[in-house]
């Protein structure tokens, strides 16, 4: 079994030890690292290229409205030519309420989308050769231009179940490239104690419930009732109820919780539904982010 990608964030206070650990990442044979879109992702790619050698590294997902094009582009073939191109360029257009509370206005994702990676291609000759440039995907729009201008499509959160729907919006040629790249951002957490761990799962997810286009794309993938709750709970001012609105049904679609064997028969279930690379991004029942790596390091040690 092929080791999936890992995701990575490097909160303040934590930040050499988080280098650290995409040192140990990649010598454990894990197949990439992805930096999350908390903190500085660019930054720390640009410490991943200097203190790794063979795995595959990138942004998933950079959020294209703080920043210049030209800045990205400059920051990202730099980070491209000095990993001998390893790096991949995750963008996105983030969410509404992160986007107000950073002072910046979203506009239309898809035009916004395509006018950013253009910007950005035309500055080479200036800034030198790009890496591969990934679009975050949900719904089909967004995958459709990904399979247009990019090379490749990044999801969060995706459905499983859904997934042979929404590639059916990329070029076929496309996703039968070996560089085209395909990736969610999978929530795992490994726990015997599959309660305690859907548990986790559950505070994982509440707050991607409050974004309206996450649940626009859940409620795409069959999940219609469970949105409606959800939309009703938000409209009564109930955001606690949350949690409870969860069925087993989508949590088990969306995410990866449980015992070892469920973790990696689950992985091999993604990958037949045409997922390329799944991004585990690790959580714990019993405590934080050392430590939810340190249990998939055991999870996988003899895989």
């Amino acid at each position: 079994m092929k080791l999936p990608a890992l995701a990575l964030a490097a909160p303040p206070g934590r930040r050499q030890q988080v280098v650290d650990l995409a040192r140990e990442i990649e010598q454990r044979g894990f197949s990439g690292i992805y930096c999350a879109s908390f903190g500085d992702g660019i930054g720390l790619c640009l410490s991943i290229a200097h203190v790794t050698s063979t795995i595959e590294f990138g942004t998933a997902i950079a959020n294209i409205y703080p920043r210049h094009p030209f800045d990205m582009a400059q920051s990202a073939a730099y980070i491209h030519e000095l990993s001998g191109g390893r790096f991949r360029l995750g963008i996105g257009v983030s969410h509404g309420p992160t986007n107000e509370r950073l002072g910046v206005s979203t506009g239309k994702p898809l035009r916004d989308t395509r006018q950013y990676v253009e910007h950005m291609r035309a500055t080479t000759k200036q800034t030198g050769e790009l890496p591969p440039i990934v679009l975050a995907a949900l719904r089909k729009k967004m995958t459709a231009l990904a399979s247009e201008i990019g090379d490749g499509a990044v999801w969060a959160n995706a459905a499983r179940s859904h997934l042979p729907e929404s590639l059916t919006a990329l070029d076929p040629a496309k996703t039968a490239d070996d560089s085209f790249f395909i990736g969610d951002m999978l929530p795992t957490c490994i726990d015997e104690d599959e309660d305690a761990a859907a548990a986790v799962m559950k505070r994982t997810l509440t707050s991607y419930l409050m974004l309206p286009n996450y649940r626009n794309y859940w409620r795409e993938a069959g999940y219609v009732e469970e949105m409606d709750a959800v939309e009703h709970a938000l409209a009564a001012g109930n955001r606690d109820r949350l949690p409870t609105l969860m069925t087993d049904r989508w949590l088990n679609d969306v995410t990866l919780f449980g015992p070892r064997k469920k973790i990696l028969e689950g992985l091999e279930a993604w990958s037949a539904a045409g997922m390329k690379t799944p991004i585990c991004v690790p959580s714990s029942t019993r405590g934080g982010q050392m430590v939810a790596f340190k249990e998939v390091f055991d999870a996988f040690k003899n895989v």
